[in-house]
């Protein structure tokens, strides 16, 4: 095959996507410190995320070196399992930031610890199942008319894709409205108690929501052209628009470990001692609230 242009940036993409990724999952796991909830769903984004990055580069590696219809349903299988838990990661963690705030006092408890196992599982296993179609013979390459604006995934096989982010992302800017009101309400009653200025209240209310809007705008800007061009682009529908709004798909697994992971204080300790040489899992920490966006 001719190189495509557009394969090798999503390559170079999923190169740096793993490389980020990397770097958290082995943070998170070697340093015992991080198994709080918090962290555990931060650790589930960079899973996913690393294995989106890796998919990309084996499905590269794949086309141009080894073409075999096997190995690209599983390459696709293996992309669609992964960007789903990305997303349903996502997920996860806003509502686990909402719990944090709206049940502060049980928060800390083992009711949450349970919690955040089971939203693991069901966000694994739904990306599994999602990721498991193509290869269980839910494909169009039998029947290319079929076809969506991905290869070979079924039309009606990207709508429910689509139909599934825009739910997850419905949900998503709902409980962020909720936050953002528990916040304010949390930051006015703190100023009151402590006579602060109402330029104080004022500065930490919009520092809150401006990180929330940063958080959603990312997730938004990233995904809502993809989702949107699987509705209405078929198997007809030029590869060029494919490429072009896949791509910036691609760049929310790239940014996700920059907003989540390396703004985290705990890790960014880990990072520092990594570099400084002298890194030890026993460090201590305090684990801050997930409400801390």
């Amino acid at each position: 095959l001719a190189l495509n242009p557009w394969d090798v940036v999503l390559c170079i993409s999923g190169t740096i996507i793993s490389c980020e990724n990397a770097i958290v999952v082995v943070v998170i796991f070697y340093t015992p410190a991080f198994r709080a909830p918090m962290f555990l769903l931060i650790g589930s984004l960079a899973t996913a995320d690393l294995l989106a990055g890796l998919g990309l580069i084996l499905h590269f590696a794949f086309v141009y070196f080894i073409p075999s219809e096997a190995v690209s349903l599983l390459t696709v299988g293996l992309l669609v399992t992964s960007f789903t838990a990305s997303v349903c990661s996502l997920l996860t963690i806003t509502i686990d930031r909402y719990l944090s705030l709206y049940n502060a006092l049980t928060y800390y408890s083992e009711r949450t610890v349970t919690r955040t196992y089971i939203m693991l599982i069901l966000t694994w296993g739904a990306s599994i199942c999602y990721g498991l179609l193509p290869v269980m013979g839910w494909n169009c390459l039998k029947e290319p008319s079929a076809c969506s604006v991905v290869r070979p995934l079924t039309k009606n096989h990207l709508i429910i894709l689509s139909v599934s982010f825009f739910t997850v992302f419905a949900v998503m800017l709902q409980l962020y409205v909720q936050i953002c009101r528990i916040v304010c309400r949390h930051a006015h009653q703190i100023a009151v108690q402590r006579h602060f200025l109402a330029s104080s209240h004022y500065v930490t209310t919009r520092k809150g929501i401006a990180t929330l809007a940063v958080i959603l705008g990312t997730f938004a800007s990233c995904w809502l052209p993809f989702a949107v061009y699987g509705l209405l682009g078929d198997y007809s529908s030029p590869a060029l628009y494919t490429y072009a709004t896949l791509l910036p798909a691609t760049y929310n697994s790239m940014l996700n470990p920059v907003i989540y992971a390396f703004r985290n204080q705990e890790i960014q300790k880990v990072l520092w001692a990594v570099c400084c040489g002298c890194f030890s899992s026993a460090l201590p920490f305090r684990s801050r609230s997930p409400s801390d966006v």
